[in-house]
């Protein structure tokens, strides 16, 4: 059960995943959007330029079905008076075709904004089988579609025939009117006719473009499983950044072995702390942590000093909060400066073959040692 589980789509696409779609060129797309959008911006166009269109159609009809003795004496005139006219009605309909092409990437731009993919123009040879083609016919999506398109067709047939039966009269008089007159006036019903389907078409985009962006997202939603590889994918493996931390801590730790023969003096908490320590007054503003560790780093800490004749001290105190407090490669604070001083004095005084004896009360601060505190607590 737990397998099957894993195997649903139940958690939100990711943005890796959304962005790999976007290059893909899978973005939300609403056709009715863009169609209602169309629509508009080709009545905009015609109500705008509607008389400079029909007076250039006019001029083109005219020119068009004009011919004089020049044309009957040379055929090939009559091909040149049809090019014009060609290039006459392109000219006249351009500014048409420029706001359609126009709205129809406004629409695209408002769900899904730009994007230009080079892997959506790649052939992709596995779209002629028809088998996945007849299994779309009968998915969820198409039934959706077929819904739509019922309700799309329903609707406008609706509002347009309510329209044409709410200016019956006005129709029925355009037949003794004259042409201008009726033509202006054929217009004016056609438009009203046009805003009324928009209108109720624009009730159809307003629950597509919803539905299509939840479509979308539905359709690139991640199973448990895959957004555990995609973590692996884009994290690492987290065993293999296990094991890369543990290299790198025993890279670290064998560094910070090779340094402690350089020490001056090992500080210890006999039973569980080592602190390697250097100081050189031509070269360092204080006392610097060389390495430092717990239980077995330890002992081998010590043992290196011992090979290595680095003196080791017991400074309970100093050794615990120096590993607490200070990292390898670090200057010892402030606060530690008089403790360590009687240390390096100590062990000054040991070179020196004077036998000195160990201070009673080393000068760390109480908040400084953990031991301390927990006493305190």
């Amino acid at each position: 059960m737990a397998e099957d589980s894993d195997l649903e789509k139940t958690e939100e696409a990711s943005g890796r995943k959304l962005e790999q779609a976007r290059e893909r060129g899978n973005v939300p797309r609403s056709r009715e959007l863009a169609s209602l959008a169309v629509l508009l911006m080709s009545a905009g166009v015609i109500s705008f330029l509607g008389v400079f269109m029909f007076q250039g159609l006019q001029r083109v009809m005219h020119n068009g079905l004009r011919f004089g003795l020049a044309d009957v004496a040379s055929p090939a005139m009559m091909g040149r008076d049809l090019v014009q006219a060609s290039l006459d009605g392109l000219v006249l309909f351009l500014p048409l075709a420029l706001g359609v092409v126009i709205a129809a990437v406004a629409a695209n731009l408002m769900i899904s904004g730009w994007v230009f993919s080079p892997k959506a123009l790649e052939a992709d040879f596995s779209k002629l089988n028809p088998f996945p083609g007849i299994s779309r016919m009968f998915s969820r999506q198409a039934l959706v579609e077929l819904f739509k398109a019922l309700m799309k067709g329903g609707l406008i047939a609706g509002v347009a025939g309510w329209m044409i039966w709410h200016q019956r009269e006005g129709i029925l008089t355009l037949s003794a009117e004259p042409l201008e007159a009726a033509a202006g006036h054929f217009a004016k019903i056609i438009l009203f006719t046009f805003l009324a389907a928009a209108a109720a078409f624009s009730f159809i985009v307003a629950l597509d473009v919803p539905f299509q962006i939840w479509n979308y997202h539905h359709g690139l939603r991640m199973s448990k499983e895959e957004v555990r590889q995609e973590a692996k994918e884009t994290e690492g493996d987290p065993q293999i950044k296990a094991r890369i931390r543990a290299l790198q801590r025993e890279t670290a730790r064998r560094r910070m072995m090779q340094a402690v023969p350089k020490a001056d003096v090992v500080v210890t908490n006999p039973l569980h702390f080592a602190v390697a320590l250097k100081y050189d007054e031509n070269a360092m503003a204080a006392p610097v942590v060389l390495a430092k560790g717990a239980q077995l780093v330890a002992e081998r800490i010590k043992q290196l000093a011992r090979e290595n004749r680095v003196p080791i001290v017991a400074a309970p105190p100093l050794a615990r909060a120096l590993h607490r407090h200070v990292e390898v490669g670090a200057a010892i604070p402030a606060t530690l400066f008089t403790a360590v001083a009687q240390v390096l004095a100590y062990v000054y005084q040991v070179q020196r073959q004077m036998q000195p004896t160990l201070p009673e009360d080393w000068q760390v601060p109480a908040k400084l040692d953990p031991a301390a505190r927990t006493e305190v607590a």
